[in-house]
């Protein structure tokens, strides 16, 4: 059966302090079809080859590590996305060599979800579901830095998105 796919659900908690269930796979897949869905390329898991995306629940130090190697920023960050294809291609993908399409790999730091989930006073998993879907529309071209318009977009995505997920505004007054 065709369609989405999330790679690294049996490995997905690599590091931190992780409550257990955090990773079941509906989550990140549920999360990830959501934001498909709410975007231009909602069609892209029924156009004949399988959409993956891997996502890494993973300590803070890891996800400085890697924000100070690809981003310049030396500083732990929630969530890093790394896209695998060019997001002006994914419009025009007809076929894949081998029937799968990987978007990216999304990755998550766990004392930095759950201090903002308690901030929040969000549950924990639920943040974790906006952080993925945060993290796939950077996979798919958005991007919130490059404006106030640009920003302004995304967010109203995330917050159509969260509400299709039945979870709260990921961003109140």
């Amino acid at each position: 059966a065709r369609g989405l796919i999330i790679l690294n659900t049996e490995n997905l908690v690599a590091g931190g302090e992780w409550p257990d269930g955090i990773d079941r796979p509906g989550l990140p897949a549920a999360s990830v079809a959501a934001a498909l869905a709410e975007t231009p390329h909602g069609g892209l898991a029924a156009r004949g080859f399988d959409v993956e995306v891997g996502v890494r629940l993973t300590d803070n130090a890891e996800v400085q590590g890697l924000n100070r190697q690809f981003r310049n920023k030396d500083k732990p960050t929630n969530v890093l996305s790394f896209p695998m294809l060019d997001a002006v291609l994914l419009g025009s993908l007809a076929n894949s060599d081998d029937g799968e399409v990987l978007l990216g790999d999304i990755v998550l730091a766990g004392e930095t979800c759950r201090a903002e989930a308690e901030a929040r006073d969000w549950p924990l998993a639920d943040h974790v579901q906006h952080l993925i879907v945060h993290g796939t529309l950077h996979l798919l071209g958005y991007d919130h830095e490059t404006g106030e318009m640009a920003a302004d977009a995304m967010e109203a995505l995330e917050r159509n998105i969260c509400a299709r997920l039945g979870l709260g505004d990921p961003y109140p007054a």
